[in-house]
């Protein structure tokens, strides 16, 4: 079992194959100093496209020899995004990565029902493993960046899609906490509503290789001492693997908390696409940008 972010780094190294990124408007010292430490570490082959000569300067400026990389020329922002999914789609590159391009632009281009790369009646959604000290294990967090208000069926795709990252990582039946501000159900709160459904379909199998529990609230999914306190009777007790959340509004705070207060770094990616995809931040650290592109790896 990977229970930290440099144990999933060595991971990727021992499998000793070298992924195709395509990294779509690559000007960002933050970004390109990942790539690199990713190029220099035999994880990948890195695609920079944008503006070369400011590609260049970013190189220079961060003591990076640019010759490490494959730089493509593009006319703007949307271009590059445009060219990085473009690669993804023809076999040229195994992993897409967001530079500089506004995200909004950059998903555009991958939600493009003809030249995108979602896969058929799939849900786009974000999945990240977050490391914080305080707890004894990775987290796997959802959906802190694409999905407003997950409706039942997406609150099903979000904790397939995170299930399939755990496993990746040596989770057997890895713990499923669906978050809420309580434990106690109410027909008045439709979240409460689809934890119930969602609990009774793993229960039944329908959702497979979990255990799954909900509503519960933080302290109940990732605290033992809490389950004690409150006699509440739940099997994630405290040891949560997945935290599903039930809106972006309250996830996304969550995990940026995570990074600015509890020393928090974290991998995540895009799924329900055909290829990896990594959406982030200008702000994140490059460690998180370099972990980032080891788990697109993982999963590829």
């Amino acid at each position: 079992m990977i229970r930290t972010l440099e144990q999933m780094e060595e991971k990727v190294l021992m499998l000793g194959k070298r992924h195709r990124v395509a990294v779509a408007w690559a000007q960002d010292p933050n970004t390109i100093n990942a790539v690199n430490k990713a190029v220099s570490n035999g994880l990948i082959e890195a695609f920079l496209i944008g503006n070369p000569d400011e590609i260049r300067k970013a190189c220079i400026k961060e003591e990076i020899d640019f010759s490490h990389f494959t730089i493509i020329e593009a006319s703007g922002e949307g271009n590059a995004a445009q060219k990085a999914v473009w690669m993804a789609r023809n076999g040229e590159a195994d992993i897409v990565m967001k530079g500089l391009v506004s995200t909004d632009k950059f998903l555009r281009e991958i939600l493009d029902r003809e030249n995108g790369l979602m896969l058929p009646d799939s849900v786009l959604s974000y999945v990240c493993a977050v490391q914080v000290p305080a707890y004894d294990k990775l987290l796997f967090i959802t959906d802190p960046a694409v999905i407003p208000y997950p409706d039942l069926d997406q609150k099903l795709a979000m904790a397939r899609y995170a299930i399939e990252m755990a496993l990746k990582f040596g989770i057997e039946k890895p713990k499923v906490a669906l978050i809420g501000a309580s434990e106690k159900m109410s027909r008045h709160i439709q979240n409460t509503v689809d934890y119930a459904i969602m609990c009774k379909m793993a229960e039944r199998g329908q959702i497979k290789n979990c255990i799954m529990d909900g509503p519960l609230d933080l302290f109940l999914a990732c605290d033992k001492k809490s389950n004690e306190i409150k006699g509440v009777d739940t099997p994630i007790n405290g040891e949560a693997d997945i935290l599903l959340f039930p809106s972006l509004e309250s996830s996304n705070p969550f995990y940026k908390g995570m990074m600015l207060f509890a020393n928090g770094e974290l991998a995540g990616l895009i799924a329900g696409t055909s290829k990896p995809v990594i959406v982030m931040s200008r702000s994140e650290s490059e460690k998180s940008k370099y972990y980032c592109i080891a788990l697109s790896c993982l999963m590829a």
